[in-house]
Parts: C-alpha cells; structure tokens; sequence
C-alpha cells in the first residue's frame, strides 16, 4: 500500500462535501507531475485529504476505489475515485507539520504548489499521530 495527499480548496470541494457524497472522482489537476501521481495510485491506497488556501491542514482520510482513468471531459486529464474514511480527531496544520523537523522532507511543504503527492510510510505515521488517529 502506498499513501497520498491530495489538495483542495474547502471553498469548491470540502471534507464535509466528501463525506456526504462518499465516492467521487478526483478531477481538475493538469499538472503533469501531479497527473504522475494520480497514475501511480492503486486501489486501496490511503489519501490525506488537506484543505487549501483556507485552513491549509490536514482534516481527513479517503481511500482510493478506482485507479486512473481518462476524464471525459478533459483529454489533457484523468481521474481517480476516492471514497471518505474517516476525519482526523485533530485536524493538522500546515504550521505544526512545519514545526516538526521530522517532517521537513515532505513533499507539501517543499512544493507547497503540487496539489496531489506521495507521502512516504514515516510521514503518514507521524501525521496520524498528530491528527489523532
């Protein structure tokens, strides 16, 4: 199993929105490294979902259900499905990841730009602990 971190703003598609809707396709990232990582997730991988722009932290867990496939409505993209797991207890900070120099390495903070990353085995265990789960 492999784990990720994929960005949004909570302002066009939240937590509270993925968990109400369960399962949804994970669209609108151009970006080819990004698109990269998006190929190389695999079912049963577990996503960090972080919040953006506002609240920059991390506030949930989804899972990856369907692997990369072509979006229909954009040649130049694809797609992945998620489905909510479940909410960090305490959501984690852009700020606190920072802090801990452990975590100095990862990816959302030394390309804070990249809106889907890898985070390796180390980092998610840190950051769990952090988030309470």
């Amino acid at each position: 199993m492999a784990y990720w971190l994929v960005k949004t703003e909570p302002t066009k598609w939240s937590w509270d929105d993925q968990v109400k809707a369960k399962r949804t396709h994970w669209n609108g990232v151009r970006n080819a490294q990004a698109l990269g990582n998006m190929r190389g997730m695999k079912k049963g991988d577990l996503v960090f979902f972080y919040h953006s722009v506002e609240g920059k932290e991390i506030v949930g867990i989804t899972k990856v259900v369907a692997e990369f496939y072509p979006d229909p409505d954009d040649e130049k993209s694809g797609l992945v499905d998620l489905e909510a797991v479940k909410p960090l207890r305490t959501p984690v900070t852009l700020a606190a990841m920072k802090a801990d120099d452990r975590l100095k390495d990862l990816a959302l903070i030394r390309q804070s730009r990249l809106s889907v990353m890898p985070i390796d085995e180390t980092a998610w265990s840190i950051i769990s602990g952090m988030g309470g789960v």
